[in-house]
Parts: structure tokens; sequence; C-alpha cells
């Protein structure tokens, strides 16, 4: 039931400004607390938590187009509805009445909906349309469709196949924490599933059918569909090296069973584990494994991440690292591994090339991913590109299909429309991130559901690529330099971990790195989905982000 309590913190609407924001407890509710926003002199009471994974809504972004994006992730809310904008969020803000009387200020709502801080979505359906979505893959792609699809009353069925044998999983979790129950991982219960009548399949697809639009998998079945989703993501990359293939305790990290096998490896005490890479994985397992183990990773860059974060920032993620207790050997090639004197069948150790010989063991690969697109290699419909993935339009429809069949996530090259891109048509990008993927599959389910009632083509909500990372300290990013990037502008301490990296081509500011500076990286965001992100000559004069409101 509909009550009216009185806000403690806020004496008066008029004391918020615009785009302005005050976390206030609720008199009355035991651990209430809300959230009231001005937008364009409209007030608006919301949750006070991001449902992702609880940031302080009062730390984030309010945009003037109406949105506010959480401080850490980059999930986004409506403000006037609560309702999910981007990935990563899957449930709503729930949203309150909000008014002032009597000298006072007060919502109405419900007790229980208040002490929640969300609102599900309404996704329960009976199917009844004759419509078919296939979605092949389970992961942040397939999710962000399927739960869309439900969202927009779309009637028809929906099928996941999916070769994992678990639901869809928050995959960053395994890395990040190497959790290895998966149902401390699921992002949604088998019921809710089940509720918005969408039939998860645990099986693979071994080929599609585009002209008859069926899908085949390894039991032998055949699923029809009207519109298909390829959301299949990445295969880790092997090293194709001397003992790499032969001996046991040699683990890729990319799947909940992956971080089973390596935890079950590592068993009882310290153990010496060599993590090959120092990319995005090879040191979130690194920073994972450190405090408890002797760690030591082998990279080819002259810093970690140097490729996408550059030598000052990369060295600042490596220091982190070393603080925790881990080793770097950089600039290295590694030549092979050979067996243990203990037990021959498992890795013993790892030679590089300069002749050091690192004892292991445990191994960790971390030397990338490849788009899991083997089942359409010979597929005489499509055309791989040289990397195997699939070129898609910027609605995330793959080309010469007839606008049936969408690529999402690891296996798409789409042309990206942010800053730096080409003018026009785009710089062609292919993004291993999470919310890419995520807002890719909503992306696509806007796209299906337009259809069915229009025959004119949907625009693309535009959305800026956004990750994370765990590395001794949280790392924040957004923007893309897949178009490139010239100079690096660093403010802040980054001897501290305390800074916002600027990468820059030429005036324009096409993506930042963040390190306890929360704010600034998803303030960064959305000054780039408008078009507003100040340049690199206004950032080397001191202009503050947090203080563009244009």
């Amino acid at each position: 039931m509909s009550t009216e309590y009185k806000l403690k913190d806020i004496p008066s609407l008029a004391d918020i400004p615009n785009y302005g924001k005050v976390e206030s407890e609720v008199e009355g509710v035991e651990n209430g607390k809300v959230l009231v926003v001005r937008v364009n002199d409209d007030v608006h009471a919301l949750s006070p938590r991001c449902t992702h994974y609880g940031a302080p809504m009062k730390l984030g972004v309010v945009s003037p187009d109406g949105r506010i994006t959480c401080p850490w992730h980059g999930a986004c809310f409506s403000v006037s509805t609560g309702d999910v904008e981007d990935a990563p969020a899957v449930t709503a803000l729930k949203k309150f009445e909000v008014y002032e009387k009597d000298g006072a200020v007060y919502i109405r709502g419900d007790q229980a909906a208040i002490q929640a801080g969300q609102r599900d979505p309404n996704i329960q359906c009976a199917v009844a349309a004759p419509e078919k979505v296939v979605v092949i893959g389970g992961g942040s792609g397939a999710l962000g469709a399927v739960q869309t699809l439900r969202e927009l009353n779309f009637k028809g069925t929906i099928t996941v196949i999916t070769s994992e044998p678990n639901l869809p999983l928050d995959r960053p979790k395994i890395s990040k924490a190497l959790i290895t129950d998966p149902k401390k991982l699921e992002i949604r219960p088998a019921e809710w599933y089940q509720a918005a009548s969408i039939d998860i399949v645990h099986d693979e697809a071994t080929a599609v059918d585009f002209g008859q639009k069926t899908v085949s998998t390894k039991s032998g079945k055949s699923y029809p569909y009207t519109k298909l989703i390829l959301a299949t993501g990445g295969i880790p990359r092997q090293l194709p090296l001397e003992g790499f293939k032969e001996l046991g305790n040699i683990f890729p990290l990319r799947f909940v069973t992956d971080a089973q096998a390596l935890v079950a490896a590592l068993g009882e005490g310290r153990k010496k584990i060599v993590i090959i890479g120092s990319s995005f994985i090879g040191m979130e397992v690194g920073n994972a494994l450190a405090k408890n183990h002797d760690v030591a990773i082998v990279g080819q860059e002259a810093a970690p991440l140097e490729r996408v974060l550059g030598v000052e920032v990369g060295k600042v993620c490596q220091r982190n690292l070393e603080k925790a207790g881990a080793t770097f050997y950089l600039s290295a090639v590694v030549e092979k591994a050979t067996p243990s004197a203990a037990d021959p069948s498992k890795v013993g150790a790892v030679h590089l090339k300069n002749g050091i010989v690192l004892p292991a063991d445990v191994v960790v690969l971390g030397v990338g991913v490849r788009p899991a697109t083997d089942f359409l290699r010979d597929n005489p419909a499509v055309t791989l590109e040289k990397d195997g993935s699939l070129r898609t339009d910027e609605s995330f429809a793959v080309a010469g299909l007839g606008g049936d069949v969408f690529a999402v996530g690891d296996i798409a090259t789409y042309p990206y429309h942010g800053p730096g891109a080409e003018p026009g048509q785009g710089t062609l990008v292919r993004i291993e991130h999470w919310n890419v993927a995520q807002n890719a599959g909503r992306s696509v389910a806007r796209t299906i559901v337009h259809s069915l009632s229009s025959s004119q083509p949907l625009k693309p909500k535009p959305f800026i690529p956004v990750f994370w990372s765990a590395l001794g300290t949280q790392l924040r990013y957004c923007g893309s330099t897949a178009g490139g990037w010239d100079a690096v502008v660093v403010k802040g301490e980054p001897e501290n971990a305390k800074f916002a990296a600027y990468y820059c081509k030429g005036e324009t500011v096409v993506a930042v790195a963040t390190m306890q500076t929360d704010p600034v990286m998803v303030k960064s965001a959305e000054l780039m989905r408008r078009g507003k992100m100040p340049s690199k000559k206004e950032i080397e004069e001191g202009v503050d982000v947090l203080a563009v409101t244009s």
C-alpha cells in the first residue's frame, strides 16, 4: 500500500540545483533511502543505489536528456522512469512520487519497495505470436537481447541455445574474483526465464541454414527462426608452442568451468603460478592470486596493457600488482613449457627465449580470444572477416541476410560513431567488452520489436563503450582508441594510482581511463555520447570535466 513518508535531509526541493541530486533518509522506514534528482526543473525520487553492484547514485552523473549514470561501471537509468538505459544493470531503479508541502518534502510509496531499492522488469509472458527469435550464445549479449524483447512486450517464442552448462553468468567476476559456483554468478535464476517463457537449451549450434531459417545442433535437433541473434562470444586462444598442448595444469580462463579447474589445481598451500599475457585477463587473475601465491606475469609489451593504455598508465597498473606480490617479466617471448619432475604429465616450468626459466605449478593463459564462429566458417551465405568476426551495420544486422540475422558481442565488427570515428560511415571496431555486448543485444531487441509494427528503420541509440578492471585499484575506461590515438594527457597523481588519463587523436579525446576518480569516467562517457567532450587543449588547460553541463 502506498504511504506518505517525510524525507529527513531535504527541507525544500528548491535547495536542489538543476542536474543536482541529494540522497535522503526516509522517516519511518528502516534502512530506507531515496535519491532526489532535478533535471530541467522537474524533480524525481529514485532508489539511491545502482542495481548492478550497489554503487551510490549520489556520486553518479546526471545528463540534460534525463539520464543518470552509475559512477562505477556505466550502468545508466532514466531519471523520469527508473528504467535501464545502458548496461550492465538489468534491473530498474524504483521511482517514487515526490512533492513538497507544509515546509517539508515527502515521497509516496510502499515501504517494501523503498527498502528493496529496485524494480524488476515486467517480463512475464504467455507466447501468443508466430515470431520465433533464436539466440545462439548464453552470455551478456544474449541476456541483453532476451530481457529487452520481453520488456518491450514481444509475444513470440524465444530460444537461447548455449553450449555452456549454466545459465547466463556475470562473467567478469570469473577472472576478477575466481568465483567457481555458477549459482553465485547467475544474473537471473531459472525461474525468471520460465516466467518469461524463454527456453534455455544447453546444446551446441553446429550449422545455420540461412535460406530455410533453421539452426542445427550437435544433438541433432533443428530450431526454426524468424529472427536470429548470433552471440557466441569468444574462444580463448592457445599457444602453439612446445608443451602447452600436451601438459596438464595449463588453463585458459573464460568460462566458469575454467575457473573450477584452475582452483582445483591450486589446491592447498602456496603455489608457483605463471601467467602468460599482461592484458586484462592476465592482470586480473594475477591480482586475484598474488596475495596467496607466487605469481609471475609474462608480457610481450614494455608495460602491461601498453597497447590499450600506454606505458605511463600501464606502469601504474604494474606497480599496483607488484605491491600485491606479483613479479613481471616484460618485453619477453615464451619459448616452451616443460614437464614437472614430480609428475611428467603436468607443467613444471615455462621457458622464455631470453633464457629465463620460471618454475610453475600452474600456468594461466591470458593471450586473448578469437570469435567463436567456427560453425559458420564454411557457410556460403556469410563471409567472415580475417579475424573470424561478422561484419554488421550500425543496427548489428549481418550484411546480405535480409535484416533477419544479427551479431553482437565478441563476434561482431560494427561501425562505431563515437569521438575520433570516421565521419559518416564510422570506424569499424570489434570490442570485447561485457557492456558492449549487452548494449548491442538490447539494441537488437529494440530493432526486432520495432520491425513488427513499422516498415521504417529504427535508428539505434548511441552508446559509448565502457569497461572496468580489478588491477589492485579499480580501473574505469570509456570510449575507443580503435581509430588510433597520438597523445595521452594524464591528470592527477598517477604515482598514487589516482588519476584521469585522456587519450587523444589530435584535439579529440577518444577515450578516458581513471583510477580513484570514478565520476570523471562516466561523465566523460556521457559527454562523448552527446558530442560535448572537451578538447585536448581544454583538458591540458585544466577544464573540470565534472563541471561541464552543456
